[in-house]
Formats: C-alpha cells, sequence, structure tokens
C-alpha cells in the first residue's frame, strides 16, 4: 500500500494541478456565463415614449390647425381659404417627402466621413430598416419610429412659416413645387448640419430647437420670396387689414401651447432639462408680447390684439435655440430684446425698404431666429446644461451667417425653377378676385 510520504514531490504535483485548474474553472464560471451571455435587447423608456409622443402631437398642432389660423385670420376675407389650405397641403406634402428620404438624409449617418459634415445617408429611405425595435443613437431612449415622427413635424411646420412673406399672391402648384424642393435642398441639410451630425453641429453651434434650423432658415426665404415675388397688387393703396383678428388670436394661442412640445420636447427625454425649456418658453414669450404691446402703446397711442399676439409669436421663436440652454433670467432677457427688435423688424425695417412681406415671416421669424441664435451664445447658462458650457457669440454667429447664405442662394435658384416651369403667380385677374374662388373655386361665409 503506498502511504501519503511515498507519493513524492511528483506524485503531489498531478494531483494538485488539475485540482486548482478545477477550481480556477468554477471560480470564473459565472463570469464566463456572463461574458458569453447575449447583449440585453434595446428597450425604449416608457416615461421618455409617453411624453414624446406628447411633444409630437402638439408640435403637429402648431402647423394645424394653429399656424393655419394664425395667417388665415390675418389675410383678407377673399384669401382665407387659399392661406389655411397652404398650412394643410404642406403638412401632407413634407409628411410623404420626409417618410420618403428628408429624415434618412438629415438624421442617419453618411458612409463617407467627408460628405457626412454636409449630408446624411440614404440607406434609410422609405424608412427602410426602421421597425418597432429600432432606434437612433440621438433618440435617446425613445423608439425611432417616435424621433422620426417628431422630427418630421419640425420639417412641416419651417416650409409652412415661408407661406406668411408670400400669403394672397403666389400659385398652388408653385406653392406644391416650391415646398417639394425647398424641403429637400434646404430643409433637410440644414437640418443634419445642425442636430444631425454635420459640420455647424460639430463645431458648437447651439441650436436647442430650431432657431438656425427652423426660424433663420424660414424667415431668410420668406423674405427672399418677399422680394422675387413682388407686391401684392393694390399694396399701399387697398385696404389689407386683416379680416378676422379672432382666428389669428386662437391660432397664436395654439402655437404658443403646442410650442412646448416644440421646446420642451426637444430635450428628447421627460426630464429636468424638458422642465427648464418649459419654463424658458413661458417666461419668454410672455415678455415678448409685453415689450411688442408696450413700444406700440407707445407709437400708435393704443396696444392692439395683433400686437401681443406677434410679439408673443417673437418670444417664442427667439427663446426656440436658447430653450434648453439658458436660465429663467436670461430667458426674460431674450424676451424683452426680440419683443422689441421684431417689432422694429415687422414695423420699421418693412416701410423702410419696401418690401411687401405679408404676414411678417422675415420680421418676426427671420429676426426673431437670428435674435435668439445670437443671445444663445451670450446667455447661456452651463448649470440649466452642460452642453452649453463652451458658448461662443462667434459661434453662433457663424451659424447664423452659413444659415442665412446658404437658405437665400437656393430659395432664389428654386423661386427660378418655379417662375420657368409653372409660374410663381396667378393673373392680376385671379389675385384681385381672390385666391379662395380663382384657384379653389370656394368661398368662405362668416
Amino acid at each position: 500500500m503506498t502511504t501519503m510520504k511515498g507519493i513524492g514531490l511528483k506524485g503531489w504535483a498531478r494531483i494538485a494541478l488539475p485540482l486548482a485548474a478545477l477550481g480556477a474553472w468554477l471560480a470564473a464560471g459565472p463570469a464566463l456565463a456572463q461574458a458569453a451571455a447575449p447583449a440585453a435587447p434595446w428597450k425604449p423608456d416608457s416615461g421618455d415614449t409617453a411624453w414624446m409622443l406628447t411633444s409630437t402631437a402638439l408640435v403637429l398642432l402648431m402647423t394645424i390647425p394653429g399656424l393655419a389660423l394664425f395667417y388665415g385670420g390675418m389675410v383678407r376675407k377673399k384669401n382665407v381659404i387659399a392661406t389655411v389650405a397652404q398650412s394643410f397641403a404642406i403638412t401632407c406634402l413634407v409628411t410623404v417627402i420626409w417618410m420618403v428620404v428628408g429624415y434618412s438624409a438629415a438624421f442617419t449617418t453618411n458612409p463617407n466621413p467627408a460628405l457626412n459634415k454636409f449630408i446624411g445617408g440614404f440607406g434609410e429611405m422609405f424608412l427602410h430598416g426602421v421597425g418597432v425595435g429600432s432606434s437612433n443613437a440621438l433618440a435617446g431612449t425613445i423608439p425611432e419610429y417616435v424621433f422620426m415622427m417628431f422630427q418630421m413635424t419640425f420639417a412641416i411646420i419651417t416650409p409652412a412659416l415661408i407661406a406668411g412673406a408670400f400669403a394672397e399672391r403666389m400659385k398652388f402648384s408653385a406653392l406644391l413645387l416650391f415646398m417639394t424642393l425647398w424641403s429637400l435642398a434646404v430643409y433637410t441639410p440644414i437640418a443634419h448640419w445642425v442636430w444631425g451630425g454635420g459640420f455647424l453641429g460639430s463645431k458648437g453651434v447651439l441650436d436647442f430647437a430650431g432657431g438656425t434650423v427652423v426660424h433663420i432658415n424660414a424667415g431668410v426665404a420668406g423674405l427672399v420670396c418677399a422680394l422675387v415675388m413682388g407686391k401684392r397688387k393694390g399694396f399701399g393703396h387697398d385696404n389689407m387689414a386683416p379680416h378676422n383678428l379672432i382666428y389669428t388670436m386662437i391660432g397664436a394661442s395654439l402655437l404658443w401651447v403646442g410650442w412646448f412640445g416644440f421646446n420642451a420636447g426637444s430635450a428628447v427625454a421627460s426630464n429636468a432639462l424638458a422642465g427648464a425649456a418649459m419654463v424658458n418658453t413661458q417666461v419668454a414669450t410672455a415678455a415678448a408680447a409685453l415689450a411688442w404691446m408696450v413700444v406700440e402703446w407707445i407709437e400708435r397711442k393704443k396696444p392692439g390684439i395683433l400686437g401681443l399676439c406677434s410679439g408673443a409669436v417673437a418670444g417664442l421663436v427667439a427663446i426656440t435655440p436658447a430653450s434648453g440652454f439658458v436660465n429663467p433670467q436670461g430667458a426674460l432677457i431674450l424676451g424683452l430684446v426680440a419683443g422689441v427688435v421684431c417689432y422694429a423688424g415687422a414695423v420699421w425695417i418693412k416701410k423702410i425698404f419696401k418690401y411687401d412681406d405679408s404676414l411678417d415671416a422675415f420680421g418676426v421669424h427671420g429676426i426673431g431666429g437670428i435674435v435668439g441664435a445670437l443671445l444663445t451664445g451670450v446667455l447661456a447658462d452651463a448649470a440649466i446644461n452642460p452642453a452649453g458650457k463652451d458658448h461662443s457669440l462667434l459661434v453662433q454667429a457663424e451659424g447664423v451667417i452659413v444659415t442665412i447664405a446658404w437658405t437665400a442662394v437656393v430659395t432664389f435658384i428654386i423661386l427660378m425653377i418655379c417662375k420657368f416651369t409653372v409660374g410663381l403667380r396667378p393673373s392680376e385677374e385671379a389675385e384681385i378676385e381672390g385666391l379662395d374662388v380663382s384657384l379653389h373655386g370656394e368661398t368662405i361665409h362668416e
């Protein structure tokens, strides 16, 4: 019989080494099993998703019926149907464009890094590859379908805002062609430049909810449209007063409420930043409305509901890029400045240069967007949003200048394409008769 002593050193080695290996394997087993387990599937956050579904509906509400009523009340009675039809038709048109190509080009990554600075990829055209389980790196904790829809509502309202500049004088066929080309060649690339991974966002341009992408973009395009198309027939001597300011007030109110989805929704989550954006939106809007009213009261000796509504929209526009970067004190300053400056743009500057920006698309959205974008570079508070800690007025100015240049040049080219294909304006007789009857064969009865 072999004794323990008789096993010897080699014998002990033969026993100990396998036992040690077995012990190590048993100890590492759970870790190895964990490492080998497949990654948990991505799951959306239900609270964030619920808020973003709500925000998406709110932003859509801004165009139909909000903007439709806001603009519809400011035109003459003979052009009301034509004006509200523009907002409704643009909603339908841009929905299809966004689903087919706009979303993919704006918010996916181009496989060529050099091209990605300027335009996204085209792999998700017709929403190919987007499903109930897919996500976008920019979408955080919400499903890609919801993110795509939220961004679609921004793509809808931006060209619809332009229509205020040429209200009462563009052919419906020209409108459809112009908006198709403009959405593809102007809105989509600028959205990518700022929000989708393009060069402006990479440079540090701050735009929380659309100061450059939406408002400067639409306002400058509106000014170019007004200059190229010329004045309305009878401008300067015919009575062109708004036909129903109740419509306008209801529209402005819907815009105000919907704007909480616009700004607070741009946090893309149900969190404290969304709450800050909501507070800032309310404060700046109220301040701008009061500032506009006071200036108008001093100049015209009477405050008007149109001025209050216009001032409120100016505040909404100006706070948009800053809503998730400034504190409420900054929002108050921004609103007061916007109310005064946008009044000057809509009333004094328009009179000096004698252009017919029918419903002040440039005076409110263009100038308000510029004010908001620049002041974001001054007032951004890192305590509200750490992304604003390196804010720079010069970087903001660069974003403004690039947006203005691209929008102005490409908008002019698109207008020329429309002019020499379908034509821009109806006949003089049709314009005098009113676009409701001459273009749509319908009239409003009040």
